[in-house]
């Protein structure tokens, strides 16, 4: 249950995300939706395929289309008291990555595969869909850019394996997991740290 809702929580961040940013271009309605649809799944349909479970989850759970539908006309109707919040995109992007990372995980824990496999689905479920959105709006994905985001997934999967080895409540694996990647992501971008450039000026 507690992963169903992180799922859906996840979704709906992804998908204000990808509106948020193709009003930013200034597409049509059509657009939005189509930006809004491939953030909140792109990332998980990878998952899905890499992993064999196919149909993929959105196809095989009509929910999934209400919910992101729900939110794109939703955050098109609230985009002027959605920009009035500071950062909202960043804010947005970097919630849905935190929830997207334990619910990739947990798909690959499921799987049967090892932990570092698992992280790496992690990884590619909270950043995928981000990818597919920048690249449809003529943008250099975050994932590619100095700024600390897949690092963030990476940390978060670490300390979902690190809190497994405690005697505690798996939840709270998934709790630190998610906590861990939205500080991570927020004190980067707070303090300017960056990964280094690989080129010189």
């Amino acid at each position: 249950m507690f992963l169903q809702i992180v799922d859906v929580l996840g979704t709906i961040a992804f998908a204000i995300s990808g509106v948020l940013i193709a009003m930013d271009k200034r597409l049509d309605f059509f657009g939005v939706m189509i930006i809004g649809f491939v953030t909140a799944i792109g990332g998980g349909t990878l998952r899905d395929l890499l992993i064999g479970n196919t149909p993929v989850l959105w196809m095989r759970d009509a929910n999934y289309m209400i919910i992101i539908s729900a939110t794109v006309i939703l955050a098109i109707v609230f985009a002027k008291q959605l920009k009035y919040l500071r950062k909202s995109l960043f804010l947005f992007d970097t919630i849905g990555i935190g929830l997207y990372t334990t619910v990739g995980i947990e798909k690959g824990l499921d799987a049967g595969l090892l932990p570092i496999i698992c992280i790496a689905l992690g990884t590619i479920t909270a950043s995928f869909g981000g990818v597919i959105r920048d690249i449809l709006c003529n943008e250099i994905p975050v994932i590619f850019r100095k700024e600390i985001y897949a690092t963030a997934c990476i940390l978060g999967g670490i300390a979902f394996f690190l809190f497994r080895l405690l005697p505690v409540v798996d939840v709270y694996a998934n709790i630190a997991a998610i906590v861990v990647v939205i500080l991570v992501r927020l004190v980067a971008v707070r303090f300017k740290i960056s990964l280094p450039s690989i080129y010189s000026d």
